[in-house]
Parts: C-alpha cells; structure tokens; sequence
C-alpha cells in the first residue's frame, strides 16, 4: 500500500475533486481549446497547473492559454515575469491584456460588478482572438455557496454559478473545474507551492458584501461540518410541492 506524505495526501485531494467536477459536469471534450483566467491568486495559479497538467494526457485532447486582464484604473499590482515563468513550468502559453472600466451614470451597479464584467468580457475577447471555445475560472465550491447564499439573502433567488454556463451572447462556454474543490485545499496547495501573492490594493473591496458571507458559511460550518455538501445538493434537490406557490386569479 502507497503511504503519502500530509502535502501529498492534500495535493492528490485537489486532484481528486478537480477530477470529480470535470467528469461529472462533462467541463472538457476533445478538441476544446480552453481560456484560463489568472487572476495570479492561489486559486487560478492551481487551476494553471491542474489544467496544464491535465492537456498532457491522451483523452479528452484539448489545449489551454492562460490570460491575466490588467484594469488600469484599479491599483492591483501583479508580477507579469512570475505568472509567466509560472505558466511556462507547465507550458502553458500567457498573455498579458490590459483595459479599463469608468464608472458611468448607473449607480445601482457597484464598481465590483462593473470591474468584474468588464475583466470577464476582457477574456471573451482574448478568447475569440485565441480561437478558444471555453472560459475556464477558478471559482472553487465556497465561492459558489457563497453566491448561492448571496443571491438568496440579498436577492431574493435561489441561484449561483454552475460549474458550466452556456454564454450564447459571446457564444462561449464557462467553466469552473474547481468547483467540487474545498478553497481550504486551496490555500494548503499555495503553502506547499509557495505561491508568490500579488499586491492587491482595491478600494473597492470593502463595498462588497461576499467577504461576509464568506464569514456566514464558516459559522454554517461549525455547526455542521457536511453543510458544504448539504447546500450543494439543495441545487439539484428542489421539492417544489414542498415550496409556495402563487394563484393567479383569472
């Protein structure tokens, strides 16, 4: 019997989940060319490795490009040499895009919605200049419950983000291969890496209300470690006979 190491017993869970998500959600075929958005936090730098590791193997054939989208008007201060030398280990191509996003008359959307729509459509760009077909994020399982949680407390919907999305709009795909992974094997993964952080500096993260729900879930969770699991299920679980109905009169 193989004995693993604690890093190595973590490392193969990343792969484990990683692996889960794509087969199960049927994230990559052959033939796909797959965007990567790197961010250059812990969360895209694994994905880079996962899915340039993964484009070695025989099946399903795909390729992969990494892009990190640099906002002028937002002070995020990333090491261009390092993602790059990064992307190579595992010969993944990079590109650098830079843009910008103002703010506009439309007070209803805050400079987080805006800076993220704008870097989103940034990637749809370099992706049809790349001939990619997918979109592939970072976002792992807490960031999806944490939406789900989100959108159903400040929302007032039950939704959040699949782990495959259909964007017929840019007709592309997004995907989210790390979405049956833990963000807590994440973070061990960058200590056993030795991930280099970048310089984040927006004066905008403080307007944004994820970071509490991020404290909400953690609390969810010490009252019950399989709440992760709970929720997810809750997704796919939907009792409507158990649930309001309206009656419209006629």
């Amino acid at each position: 019997m193989t004995q693993y190491t604690k890093d190595e017993k973590n490392l193969l869970r990343v792969r484990r989940c990683f692996g889960r998500g794509v087969k199960a959600y049927h994230l990559i075929e052959d033939g796909d060319k797959i965007l990567i958005g790197l961010s250059g936090g812990k969360d895209s730098l694994a994905l880079v490795e996962l899915l340039g590791r993964r484009a070695k193997q025989f099946k399903p054939q795909f390729s992969v490009v990494a892009v990190h989208v640099v906002i002028e008007n937002i002070p995020y201060q990333s090491d261009t040499d390092y993602l790059r030398d990064y992307c190579e280990q595992y010969d993944v191509p990079f590109i650098r895009y830079v843009t910008r996003f103002e703010m506009g008359a439309d007070f209803r959307k805050s400079p987080c919605f805006l800076c993220s729509w704008n870097r989103r459509k940034a990637l749809f760009t370099v992706a049809k200049e790349q001939g990619c077909n997918k979109v592939a994020l970072a976002h792992h399982m807490d960031d999806i419950l944490e939406t789900l949680l989100m959108n159903m407390c400040l929302q007032g919907s039950f939704s959040s983000m699949p782990p495959k999305m259909v964007m017929d709009k840019f007709d592309m795909t997004l995907i989210r291969p790390f979405c049956l992974v833990h963000e807590s094997d994440l973070e061990l993964m960058a200590t056993i890496r030795g991930f280099k952080k970048q310089d984040k500096n927006c004066p905008y993260e403080t307007q944004s209300d994820r970071h509490k729900m991020k404290d909400i879930l953690q609390q969810m969770l010490e009252i019950n470690p399989h709440i992760r699991y709970n929720l997810w299920n809750s997704m796919t679980n939907i009792q409507k006979e158990y649930l309001p109905k309206i009656f419209l009169k006629r």
